[in-house]
């Protein structure tokens, strides 16, 4: 008599393990994560870190090189024209450049939702009106759009927050709505409709959660675009104000010295970079561990 044969069945993989299985497939993901992180604690312990305050002057440290070039381990990036820490002001520069990022991240993404919802679920006069409206800002080239809303409003850090959440609202409305149109006309959407669930719960509780998945992966990249703007017109002069330590008015203070002092101008842009590119790749990371498609391919 032989024995049964007895079938195992494997444990179950949590949505979370199968995300993070599908996310560090992706060795340039993980990359930008680590890269992300490390700027967000130091962005986070900014006081504890920075050797320095941000707008002390050292007079009789004006323009001293970086370590690497001969300079003093006080001041291991070097000193600006006035005799700043640069290693301080990038690093307090972190802390503004990422939260202007994460904040019109998280004003757009809010906005688009309830815009490009209402859009979808309210056909007529209000996806007219709505689309119309974004249809004219994107008409207009971004950087020329913040700047002229900045002008109306006046350089400051909130109203830079608030031009490029202007500029970038567009495409978080666009993407939610052409997501949830193609939700629309699935059978749990019509089941729900049959059951007389009400709009509002029909859109934000039955509709929305299969729509976060391109929203997410839109976001993380709105961050990085969100930053090179903020630093756009922080160069221009129209963001963040003396003595604020931002990239991009450190850059606009820098620029004259770009031969006398090549750090001062350098390092500035090197952190842009780097903070766009890790943003970029922990956002293509996503997308791949997000979407079906791309990964069972």
């Amino acid at each position: 008599m032989t024995d049964p044969v007895i079938e195992t069945v494997p444990p179950e993989v949590s949505s979370f393990a199968a995300f993070w299985s599908a996310f560090s497939e992706n060795r340039g993901a993980v990359l930008g994560l680590i890269v992300v992180a490390f700027i967000a604690l130091l962005a986070l312990f900014a006081p504890w870190v920075a050797p320095h305050s941000p707008i002390e002057q050292f007079r009789e440290h004006v323009q001293q090189p970086p370590v690497w070039a001969g300079g003093s381990w006080a001041f291991p990036f070097g000193t600006d024209a006035v005799g700043r820490d640069v290693l301080s002001r990038l690093i307090y520069g972190a802390r503004i450049s990422l939260g202007i990022g994460m904040s019109v991240m998280l004003v757009s993404v809010a906005l688009g939702i309830v815009l490009g919802l209402a859009s979808a679920f309210m056909r007529g006069v209000v996806e007219v009106v709505v689309m119309r409206i974004m249809d004219l800002v994107v008409a207009i080239p971004s950087l020329v759009l913040a700047i002229l809303v900045v002008a109306v409003l006046g350089p400051s850090l909130l109203n830079t927050i608030i031009a490029v959440t202007v500029v970038y609202l567009p495409r978080y409305v666009r993407l939610v709505r052409a997501a949830a149109i193609s939700e629309l006309s699935k059978e749990y959407v019509i089941a729900a409709q049959v059951a007389g669930v009400g709009k509002l719960r029909l859109m934000f509780v039955t509709v929305l959660p299969n729509c976060l998945a391109p929203l997410i992966v839109q976001a993380a990249l709105g961050i990085s675009d969100a930053i090179l703007e903020a630093a756009a017109l922080g160069f221009l002069g129209l963001g963040a104000q003396p003595p604020t330590p931002e990239w991009g008015a450190m850059l606009a203070d820098s620029r004259e010295f770009i031969r006398a002092a090549p750090w001062i101008v350098t390092l500035p842009g090197l952190a842009i970079l780097s903070t766009v590119v890790a943003i970029n790749l922990m956002g293509d990371g996503l997308r791949d561990a997000l979407d079906p498609k791309l990964r069972r391919s």
